[in-house]
């Protein structure tokens, strides 16, 4: 899977809500009636803002700012939610609950609003071509490789044994290897990139000095052996051809806490928000810099 990260999120979703204890006054439209009692909006919206009020608030304010702003294309994140789902829906829906995202929806909305956040902060950061160009020549192609992970060399010498005398990769991953969701696609792990900081440093140094097709020696992890195979390995695009593509992502490395405080207060100062609700009217502060003057 390529490992893609949502590099600054404002909250991951809304899993539950806080229990509802108020009682009906009879002044708000019931949602909910029972015998034991009605649930009414007032009540739902007292307990949606007394637990998850400022995140959402945060949530949906940025969203509509930004994107008078800003655009996104879609068709990305398309792309990335199908990556995602290419997985199979058992992984996929995994993904959504470990990362706190309540479906689908909630997930793009979140991508979206990610890469708002992004627009807005790379406005704020300049690069020079010469960055751009240095950048570039450093910068391994992404590739895309397979692996077999067992826990000792022994083994791992017994898998490559195998795969050079012709063995299937799919079918001997699922016979040796220890990395179920790997196993799930043959070993695939589909697009690494040498810039991920997840990535095993020894792995990585080994995928990325493989030629197409090549299989690895036994390569020792902190998870165990790892017999690698490079699936595709890519020639580097001529500069000219992914000079923007390159300069975002160098746009991208150099955002931080101090870059994105500033930009989202400029986002807020330009919208002119102004909260009706008492109990919110907090919520901003700290992207104003309004708790420093407290």
């Amino acid at each position: 899977m390529k490992k893609w990260v949502i590099s600054f999120t404002l909250a991951a979703g809304v899993l539950g809500l806080a229990a509802c204890n108020g009682n009906d006054d009879g002044n708000s439209e019931a949602i909910v009636k029972s015998k034991a009692g009605n649930v009414t909006k007032e009540e739902l919206y007292e307990a949606m803002k007394d637990s998850v009020g400022e995140i959402v608030l945060q949530q949906l304010v940025f969203e509509k700012a930004l994107s008078k702003e800003y655009e996104v294309d879609e068709k990305e994140i398309d792309e990335q939610i199908n990556e995602l789902k290419a997985l199979g829906e058992e992984q996929f829906n995994m993904f959504l609950m470990q990362s706190q995202f309540k479906d689908e929806d909630d997930l793009r909305f979140n991508m979206r609003l990610n890469e708002l956040l992004n627009k807005a902060a790379m406005d704020r950061i300049s690069v020079s071509e010469d960055e751009v160009k240095k950048y570039y020549d450093e910068k391994l192609p992404d590739i895309k490789a397979s692996h077999i992970l067992v826990k000792d060399e022994e083994t791992a010498l017994k898998v490559k044994e195998q795969l050079e005398n012709g063995g299937d990769f799919a079918a001997v991953s699922k016979a040796f290897s220890e990395d179920k969701t790997a196993d799930a696609q043959g070993g695939d792990l589909g697009t690494i990139s040498y810039s991920d900081p997840q990535l095993d440093a020894a792995f990585k140094e080994a995928a990325f000095k493989l030629e197409q097709d090549e299989i690895s020696d036994p390569v020792e992890s902190q998870f165990g052996f790892h017999i690698i195979k490079v699936t595709d390995k890519p020639t580097k695009e001529p500069f000219e051809d992914v000079k923007a593509d390159y300069e975002k992502e160098l746009k991208l490395s150099k955002i931080d806490g101090t870059v994105m405080q500033e930009a989202l207060k400029d986002v807020l100062e330009k919208a002119d928000v102004k909260i009706e609700d008492k109990d919110l009217e907090d919520t901003f502060d700290t992207f104003l810099g309004k708790e420093e003057e407290k």
